[in-house]
């Protein structure tokens, strides 16, 4: 039997492999197997009698784990399997995590130890009471701001006269007489007073990450910031300002209107606010968004391409929203991104996992008529790059005919077009080649 996510082999017991029996303990329990190479293969330990004595006290006293420890053999050949139940409290060994994934074992540290213990005790970051907050610290105008919203969204409903205490408690922000966290996220009056890395970081940068044109740093709270970020984005970012409002308005010059607001809220809502800031980065052929926290446990980069469970990092504050009307509950989010970038003819958006965050890519149509003509391409091969964009593909005898040009012209022109990037031959070769738009690139 080959190692698994459950089963891991030792020749030799030493008692650096209390981090296993951590692992499997903070994971979903395990075997592990002393007396076994890496392939399976039963080698046998001499020292097996008093290792059936040592080790139960020393998950108990170092681990504080209870294990079954058992002798089995093979052809006169002893070795112990241990068996390692899987525990709903963190277990730590001197003071340090360890949890197995897949068939490894990694330490947890910084944000992410914080998460598995909150996730282990039954919390999430958003339910936790700051005890350093009061009433006071709450934003009225956000409260106001959020009212307006719900009342439009009719998801939830409230007096008109309702206090800034009762809605928090209707809302499920505030327990035992003291604010949660996710009150101050929401609604608060200077969130990084409590949380330092609350802000949102946008940048716009030209052909390379070592190219900042210039940034802005949004402070506030989760209500403020949505707005402020889209303002600053219409006033300073974007080239042709856009009307967050008309969700189904799309500039084709820049970037559907729907995308970028998915994309923002997401971020907002799904990051780890314990991590790094939001970085929303704007360059000349893409616009992108980053946050700290990766996707939840059982949802993969394949999922967000087709409706998933909804499974957010801070429930309390993704329901805040959902209650205000900012997002839906039912894992539509990239859909949604992905679904307003096809009806705007752009190449599909990136959704991936990236350096401990989540990463939201959406490109710019740079192949509309009027960017065409600045990158010193003739008549007749703008007319292939759009006649491509809209049907799909093209080859040199088709390119033929709508330009009314010979088969050498045909080719010399498509391979000017790959040159520049803008096409791009999608594996077959001679006068039958397919050429697609190169999806991403700007031209040069």
């Amino acid at each position: 039997m080959a190692e698994t996510q459950n089963i891991e082999y030792k020749q030799n017991w030493h008692d650096d492999y209390l981090k296993w029996i951590c692992g499997f303990a903070n994971a979903n329990g395990g075997k592990l197997f002393i007396g076994i190479d890496d392939v399976g293969n039963v080698k046998g330990i001499s020292n097996h009698r008093n290792l059936l004595e040592q080790l139960p006290n020393k998950f108990r006293d170092i681990l504080g784990v209870f294990a079954e420890v058992n002798l089995q053999d093979k052809d006169n050949k002893y070795f112990l399997e241990i068996i390692v139940p899987r525990y709903d409290v963190p277990i730590s060994m001197r003071g340090r995590y360890y949890v197995r994934i897949g068939s490894t074992l990694q330490e947890l540290k910084g944000p992410v130890l914080n998460e598995f213990i909150l996730k282990r005790t039954g919390k999430t970051w958003d339910d936790i009471p700051e005890q350093r907050a009061s009433i006071d610290d709450i934003d009225g105008t956000a409260i106001t701001q959020f009212l307006k919203d719900a009342k439009k969204a009719k998801r939830i409903i409230v007096e008109n006269d309702i206090s800034i205490q009762s809605l928090l408690e209707k809302l499920r922000l505030i327990e035992g007489g003291n604010l949660k966290r996710s009150a101050i996220v929401m609604f608060g009056k200077d969130p990084g007073k409590f949380y330092p890395n609350t802000a949102v970081k946008i940048g716009k940068f030209g052909k390379s990450d070592s190219d900042l044109k210039f940034h802005e740093v949004i402070e506030g709270n989760l209500i403020q910031m949505k707005e402020r970020i889209e303002e600053i984005l219409n006033a300073k970012f974007l080239i042709h300002p856009v009307d967050f409002e008309g969700m189904q308005r799309v500039e084709r010059d820049e970037y559907p209107v729907a995308a970028v607001r998915e994309m923002i809220l997401n971020a907002l809502v799904h990051r780890n606010y314990t991590g790094s800031q939001t970085q929303i980065r704007l360059y000349d052929d893409h616009f992108s968004v980053w946050n700290d926290g990766g996707l939840p446990d059982g949802i993969t980069e394949e999922d967000l391409k087709r409706i998933h469970r909804s499974k957010p990092r801070s429930p309390l504050i993704a329901d805040v929203c959902f209650k205000g009307g900012y997002i839906d509950a039912w894992g539509r989010g990239t859909i949604k991104i992905i679904e307003s970038c096809q009806e705007a003819g752009l190449p599909e958006p990136v959704l991936i996992e990236e350096q401990g965050g989540f990463l939201s890519k959406i490109f710019k149509d740079w192949f509309t008529e009027e960017s065409l003509r600045k990158l010193e391409i003739n008549e007749r091969q703008i007319e292939a790059v759009l006649y491509t964009k809209h049907h799909g593909n093209i080859t040199n005898s088709i390119y033929q005919k709508i330009a009314n040009i010979s088969k050498a012209t045909a080719g010399r022109d498509i391979k000017m077009l790959e040159r520049k990037g803008l096409l791009i031959n999608t594996g077959t070769k001679g006068s039958s080649a397919i050429y697609k738009i190169n999806v991403g690139s700007v031209g040069s």
